[in-house]
């Protein structure tokens, strides 16, 4: 028997030897692994060359696959957003991709539970908002991430406590959990390097840890029950504790009389005491409201009055009607609110544009909304106006403001959207020293000319039919996040605005094919695009949009850069010349090399000659391949991946 033992022993070490040499020659290529992948997704028509490819996945930074993104020769990440996916994301199958760092399903159609994402330890990006993953996330989803740097949960439909996991993650960063139904306290984050975290539209309550007390405080708006810095202070409670006795004899043995007698006082005195700020605080309350209460602004208000004086003078010939509703643009907006939602709310106007003013108001939750008029719109019919509302209202991309629902009257329209926290890019490059705030630094510049360049790209794509489908792209029409990332307002209108005022006030029509040939092209946006490009490098506003009708050659910002550069060519001047704004900050030899192409990019979409343009296509490109010194070649997407250094995730 002993002789047996000891063969058992001596044979274990051998029998696992030869099940993991099996192990190892049945493992997967990387090929086999994310095909075995694809099995478990749903609708996955976008990545059909997958199974067609007879190339190699990475030949060193450069990728066969689509959605497939490489480094030296190995899968690094999966940038699968606006694709369409649905299914399951395995997470057990990825496990066995070693080198894989990112992962993005931004835009997509999946649901159910999040992924298992702790099996995979070497993430350091995840990127899921806007889908519509449910139900509470366990406390311990993201434990052992140690590397995780970002992670984006934005706009689905999570509930429950947020993870506490997530509070023990040294490296992370940026945590974007806005727009889901999160409820309980919010965790005590004290990580360093954390500068965002976005908790805004959710069910959260009590008080904001210090950790997170200097953070914007939209961050936190529209949670009800959340107080403390940077909001207004939570209210204090007071906690009367009475003497109590472990055992059951007279609990006054022991005390003296004139303790008990005190002790019978403080019982009276201190509810009657308690009672008086009470009523002083609910009196004084009253009186605040009464005297502060925030006027709404009238302009908006009015829709309201106009409504109910059109229903009274309908109601003497006919029934009554419905009161007005909103028609929302998708189905998928998550919770809905109604017209008198909006104009309950106390509306501040953001500002006065070329069609309307904008206002900024807020749902009973708290959630806080833009609402657009538009009055130049009653050229076109009902239906035609609710169609090209439809197809507005499907687009779906990260650098595109998403049209949330609309109001129809025929002498105006109202658009509402969500509201973005960071203003115009236009504020930021001319008004940022009024608002005490410093000027654009270049890696932000080229973060913004990018997002631009991806979301007017979309514009194309998804509405092809559309000369223009943009047609009023400036810096005023590009709203910046928290994080700086661009959205693109104010697109795809010509086919709605009346014909006049859209010739009189549009940027598509003061382009030179408009100015000199009195025609829009499919080149026009590209045109628009360079010289946002040039006022972003330059500082300099375009001033000939301000004029009303054709634009104006004698102000034109690109005869201005033309005439600053002349022919010099030296990378030496064009890195300190004054076509290039101060407010960008120290730059760096290997910098002014970009910023040079970036604004040769710009010139290039400018050309008069609509045939020497180049298209969008190729500034898409040309501006994609642009690079920062010590920084990868996607911006927002691969910030945390470079290498595995602590200061890998710096700019």
């Amino acid at each position: 028997m002993a002789f047996r033992r000891q063969l058992q022993l001596d044979i274990q070490p051998l029998i696992l030897l030869l099940f993991s040499m099996v192990s190892i020659s049945y493992a997967l290529s990387d090929p086999e692994i994310l095909l075995k992948f694809k099995s478990s997704l749903t609708n996955h028509t976008a990545l059909k060359s997958w199974e067609n490819s007879s190339n190699p996945i990475c030949n060193g930074e450069r990728s066969n696959w689509i959605g497939v993104v490489c480094q030296k020769g190995a899968v690094l990440g999966l940038k699968l957003e606006n694709m369409g996916l649905s299914g399951t994301i395995d997470a057990n199958t990825l496990v066995a991709l070693s080198s894989l760092r990112t992962l993005n399903f931004m835009n997509n159609n999946f649901n159910g539970s999040i992924p298992e994402f702790n099996k995979l330890t070497g993430l350091r990006t995840i990127f899921l908002s806007y889908n519509r993953f449910s139900g509470d996330i366990p406390g311990n989803a993201f434990k052992g991430m140690v590397r995780l740097n970002k992670l984006y949960l934005s706009k689905n439909r999570f509930t429950g406590p947020i993870p506490a996991s997530l509070a023990t993650l040294p490296r992370l960063s940026d945590l974007k959990l806005d727009g889901n139904r999160f409820s309980g306290e919010i965790p005590d984050f004290k990580q360093e390097k954390l500068h965002v975290v976005d908790l805004s539209n959710n069910q959260l309550e009590g008080p904001i840890p210090a950790s997170l007390s200097k953070m914007n405080a939209d961050m936190f708006a529209g949670n009800k029950g959340v107080c403390g810095a940077p909001l207004k202070a939570c209210e204090a409670t007071v906690t009367i504790i009475f003497p109590t006795s472990t055992t059951p004899a007279d609990p006054r043995e022991n005390v003296s009389p004139n303790f008990m007698n005190k002790i019978s006082m403080w019982i009276i005195v201190i509810p009657i005491v308690v009672g008086v700020f009470i009523l002083l605080a609910i009196v004084a309350f009253v009186i605040i409201n009464q005297c502060k209460k925030p006027l709404p602004d009238p302009k908006l208000k009015a829709i309201k009055v106009e409504d109910r004086a059109s229903a009274a003078s309908s109601n003497e010939t006919k029934p009554a009607e419905a009161a007005p509703k909103l028609t929302f643009a998708s189905d998928d907006d998550g919770d809905k609110f109604d017209l008198q939602d909006l104009l309950n709310g106390s509306a501040e106007i953001l500002g006065s544009g070329c069609f309307g003013s904008s206002y900024r108001t807020s749902l009973p939750d708290g959630t806080a909304m833009v609402v657009k008029r538009y009055k130049q719109m009653n050229g076109v019919g009902k239906e035609d106006f609710q169609e090209h509302m439809r197809r507005i209202g499907r687009l779906r991309h990260n650098n595109v403001l998403t049209l949330v629902a609309y109001y129809y009257r025929k002498d105006e329209k109202l658009f509402v959207c969500d509201f973005v926290h960071n203003c115009s890019l236009a504020v930021h490059l001319h008004a940022h020293q009024t608002l005490g705030q410093p000027g654009l630094d270049w890696p932000t510049r080229l973060k913004i000319v990018k997002g631009v360049a991806k979301g007017l790209a979309y514009l194309h794509k998804e509405l092809p039919s559309l000369i223009a489908p943009h047609g009023h792209l400036k810096s005023s029409n590009v709203l910046l996040n928290e994080s700086f990332e661009p959205l693109l307002a104010d697109y795809a209108l010509i086919p709605v605005i009346n014909a006049e005022s859209a010739h009189e006030l549009m940027v598509a029509y003061k382009s030179p094919e408009y100015v000199q040939h009195g025609r829009v092209t499919k080149k026009t946006d590209v045109w628009s695009l360079g010289v946002l490009i040039l006022e972003i490098m330059t500082g300099k506003f375009p001033s000939n949009f301000l004029l009303k009708g054709k634009g104006n050659g004698e102000e034109d910002i690109v005869t201005w850069v033309k005439s600053k550069l002349g022919d010099d060519d030296r990378e030496t001047l064009l890195t300190n010349l004054e076509v290039f704004d101060r407010e960008m900050g120290a730059i760096g030899v290997g910098d002014g090399k970009t910023m040079k192409q970036l604004l040769k990019i710009g010139l290039s979409c400018c050309e008069d000659d609509v045939q020497k343009r180049i298209d969008l296509k190729e500034a898409v490109g040309r501006i994609e391949g642009l690079k920062l010194r010590n920084m990868s070649n996607d911006g927002e997407f691969f910030s945390a991946i470079a290498s595995d250094c602590e200061e890998d995730m710096k700019w």
